[in-house]
């Protein structure tokens, strides 16, 4: 089904988000097998069922770019688990000492990685953002550093800037290029140049913006008047899915103010900064969605399911589930995983520690409930 289908099809939209975190998105791939398994045992596919054919707009920042391309290219999980595994260490091929200067691994080996895989799953010899190979619709979030502001892009025809007539049109773009882009997480990989039309522009990992988690924007992306979409809202009119890599909120427990140089602070701040918004992000879509499942935000908000009082809005927009791990020693317990060391599976380049990820994944993956999407499979 193409996008255009996509779009003239009628009944409720299903969008899925999936948050950035580097090598974590392990966590991520084994919530989505689960989540792919149950729908087509539901749904009474067969073998060639992809989660393309269940949801209309899958958004993705960083490594949850790749995912959602890859999902959108109509790939199986278990294909881009294998993808994962295969290729995870040449993605974190550490640089030469000189350049660790600037950043802690090569960019050269996943950026081929990435033009393989969509190459090969399109069949274009470098497809772009416009690829008709793509089946649902994508969005993809950079961070662009010339003009020091967000940049979601989508494949929407009607965006605009995606008019195919001008010279500028995002749709022209190379896919593999704009995923690389937005997993160019700073002090982790180098910056991506991409050229847009008749101007380049340096741009660096999605993650260091505001959505790290793109839950929320995808959904306004979906619904407002300027993206051209607008597609209906209500409880019983948009699912919206968003699976995060983990979190650890208390990961410094140890720190000391001493240990806080000016190398701790740049390999740090990345990090810090996709945790806040992927918290603020969750939060957002928890007020102005009714959610159905999602751990706690924090120890005074707690979940924000049922009444959450007048701040929160009359009507809901949407139905919101939210699937992660938290990383903490008590995250990890309550996951029955007391053998995993939070050290080893918190951080983005923890490629050594994959199988670990992979279980934390499919703990997770167990809360995973198709009571909760009944208004969005057939009857």
């Amino acid at each position: 089904m193409a996008i255009q289908d996509k779009n003239a099809k009628p009944g409720p939209r299903k969008l899925l988000a999936l948050d950035g975190g580097g090598i974590r998105g392990t966590i991520t791939l084994e919530i989505l097998a689960e989540l792919e398994r149950q729908l087509q045992e539901r749904l009474g596919a067969g073998p060639e069922f992809v989660l393309a054919d269940y949801f209309d707009y899958v958004a993705g920042t960083s490594t949850g770019a790749i995912i959602a391309t890859c999902l959108s290219l109509g790939m199986r999980v278990a294909d881009i688990r294998k993808f994962y595994l295969d290729s995870g260490p040449a993605m974190f091929d550490k640089a030469s000492l000189l350049k660790r200067f600037r950043t802690k691994y090569n960019d050269e080996q996943l950026a081929e990685k990435l033009r393989e895989v969509i190459r090969q799953r399109s069949g274009e010899d470098e497809a772009k953002l416009g690829s008709q190979a793509l089946r649902t619709y994508l969005l993809l979030i950079l961070r662009n550093a010339t003009t020091d502001s967000a940049w979601p892009l989508s494949n929407n025809p009607a965006a605009k800037y995606n008019d195919i007539t001008q010279t500028n049109c995002n749709l022209h773009v190379p896919l593999w290029q704009l995923v690389r882009a937005s997993t160019a997480a700073p002090t982790y990989f180098p910056p991506e140049v991409v050229t847009v039309g008749e101007e380049e522009f340096v741009f660096v990992d999605g993650g260091v913006t505001m959505y790290n988690n793109p839950a929320f924007q995808l959904f306004l992306m979906a619904t407002l008047k300027p993206y051209k979409l607008e597609w209906p809202t209500g409880e019983d009119q948009m699912l919206l899915v968003s699976i995060g890599t983990g979190a650890a909120a208390n990961a410094n427990a140890e720190l000391s103010p001493n240990e806080m140089n000016l190398l701790y602070n740049a390999s740090s701040i990345p990090s810090a900064l996709m945790y806040a918004a992927s918290n603020e992000q969750d939060m957002l879509c928890r007020v102005f969605g009714r959610c159905l499942h999602g751990g706690e935000l924090d120890s005074e908000v707690m979940d924000l399911k049922g009444d959450i009082g007048p701040g929160s809005l009359p009507g809901k927009h949407f139905t919101y589930l939210r699937y992660n791990a938290d990383l903490s020693r008590a995250g990890l317990n309550k996951l029955l995983l007391p053998h995993i060391k939070p050290e080893n599976v918190q951080q983005m380049d923890s490629v050594e520690y994959i199988a670990q990820l992979q279980e934390v994944g499919r703990a997770v993956a167990k809360e995973v409930d198709l009571t909760h999407f009944k208004a969005f499979l057939p009857a």
